[in-house]
């Protein structure tokens, strides 16, 4: 029996953070009434608080700009991977080693 991981949408994660946050009904009766269990909501609780104290501190603004230069590196990176395979599958092709395409 293979038990599988519930996927819940963003826009559900935040209305039952946003729930809980303002303490409408205790935990258990959001459990409850949201067929979530307990810990998970006080999970996305945390995960709501803190993402509320990088975006007031600014922090997100610099995670943002970090990501974007690692995008950035990687896609550099890339491009080299992509010329030295060509270049070796190239090279063993004419040394007659039979480096022909397999991608």
């Amino acid at each position: 029996m293979s038990k599988t991981r519930k996927n819940y949408p963003a826009s559900f994660k935040s209305k039952v953070a946003l729930a809980a946050l303002r303490e409408e009904a205790p935990i258990s009766e959001l459990a409850l009434k949201y067929g979530v269990h307990a810990t998970v909501i006080h999970r996305w609780k945390k995960e709501a608080v803190a993402s509320m104290e990088a975006g007031f501190s600014g922090k997100l603004a610099v995670q943002k700009n970090d990501h974007a230069t690692e995008v950035k590196e990687l896609h550099a990176k890339i491009g080299q991977l992509s010329v030295e395979r060509d270049f070796l599958v190239d090279a063993s092709n004419r040394l007659g080693l039979g480096g022909g395409r397999k991608w």
